[in-house]
């Protein structure tokens, strides 16, 4: 064990928890009305709840496990079986690497969120993000970072390059989101602005701060290369902020502090998966073409599409992630074949399970709430509480 790395992982697994606690709940709480706001928080708090539970139940097991397949880990640390305060993964405690891991299986169906907001029922959230992180993310999880098929030379001579998730979190989240957006459909009023800006604002920075412990942290050791990804992480998440804001300022003449934001996390998603391998002008490349490509694919999404994906998540994160994994073979970083290739599997991969899931838990719990509930608000009506004295 080496103390040094030791300490770092144990305060990026704070930041990377902090990114969904409060951070994302947030960020996706102001974006949406007031009478809903209360309801976004609950999401957010009961999946990180719920899937800490169920990482140590099979989670843990199934990416990191020692199966042989290729496929998954295998079920021989269920329960963390075999797993002690002196056990050791690289130079870590094992229990270590087990809760910093945890925390990406948290926020990565609470990405999710954010494309079902305001009209979605919260039993169906719950059951659907549980079989999701065990079925769909945690053997992807295993490919790219267990030692699985995508890793191994299984299909590609080189393995895919994905440092800390631009196709393990961020494309199966953007492409679970947009499927769940079909699927529910829009909402009754999908123009309404965000009731709170400042709360946006206010959540896109601890997702900032968050994200130097989510990839800062990937690099798993306190090292040179750990500053690197911190330094590159904060210039493509400053890049694209200027860029989203600008490119804004250009098409309708003013730039929004929503917009400003918005692009931070941009930026953010793309240099994800680049993160552990690239220098700061690559990062500003990455966040500067972010913030104009992730805005775009925001307008294709609502208004060419007509998909109500609520706070744009595939836009953002799924296009995000995905260009950033691209980007690691345009500079000469990886494989054509691993990057490109491992993103079809994976993108196929997670269609075919999230649509099997979706059909599965519409018929145990409702999908969408009534329309008088989605009319008066989630959070009265589900949860009995409401965030304001006033409503709107």
């Amino acid at each position: 064990m080496n103390g040094a790395d030791t300490a770092w992982i144990m305060v990026a697994t704070a930041l990377v928890l902090f990114m969904t606690l409060p951070g994302l709940a947030m960020f996706y709480g102001g974006l949406v009305r007031a009478r809903n706001v209360l309801s976004v928080f609950m999401h957010c708090y009961a999946i990180a709840c719920l899937m800490s539970v169920l990482w140590y139940v099979a989670g843990y097991s199934i990416a990191f496990g020692g199966g042989t397949s290729g496929f998954w880990g295998g079920l021989d640390k269920m329960f963390l079986a075999g797993v002690t305060s002196d056990s050791l993964s690289g130079t870590l405690p094992e229990i270590l690497f087990f809760a910093f891991q945890m925390t990406f299986a948290i926020i990565t169906p609470a990405l999710i969120v954010g494309a079902y907001v305001e009209r979605i029922g919260f039993g169906f959230v719950l059951l659907l993000s549980s079989l999701w992180m065990l079925l769909c993310y945690a053997p992807v999880v295993h490919w790219v970072w267990g030692g699985g098929m995508l890793a191994n030379g299984m299909f590609f001579e080189d393995a895919v390059l994905d440092f800390a998730g631009g196709i393990v979190v961020h494309e199966t989240a953007g492409i679970a989101a947009l499927l769940l957006a079909i699927f529910l459909g829009s909402r009754k009023d999908p123009a309404k602005p965000p009731h709170n800006p400042g709360m946006v604002m206010i959540g896109a920075a601890m997702l900032w701060v968050g994200w130097f412990g989510f990839n800062g942290g990937s690099q798993l050791a306190a090292d040179g290369g750990a500053a690197m990804a911190i330094a590159v992480t904060h210039l493509s998440a400053a890049a694209a902020s200027l860029t989203w804001a600008l490119w804004e300022k250009i098409k309708f003449g003013k730039a929004s502090l929503v917009g400003l934001v918005t692009g931070t996390i941009a930026g953010l998603a793309s240099v994800t998966p680049a993160s552990g391998f690239i220098e700061p002008w690559h990062a500003i490349i990455i966040g500067a073409v972010a913030g104009v490509l992730c805005q775009e694919a925001v307008v294709l999404i609502r208004n060419v599409f007509k998909i109500d994906d609520t706070l744009d998540v595939f836009a953002v994160h799924g296009v995000g992630g995905i260009f950033g994994t691209i980007m690691i073979a345009a500079f000469g970083l990886g494989s054509w074949a691993a990057q490109l290739g491992s993103l079809v599997i994976v993108g196929v991969f997670t269609i075919v399970v999230t649509v099997a899931l979706i059909f599965v838990c519409k018929a145990i719990t409702s999908l969408r709430v009534d329309a008088e509930t989605e009319t008066n608000g989630l959070d009265l009506a589900v949860h009995g509480e409401r965030a304001y004295d006033i409503t709107s």
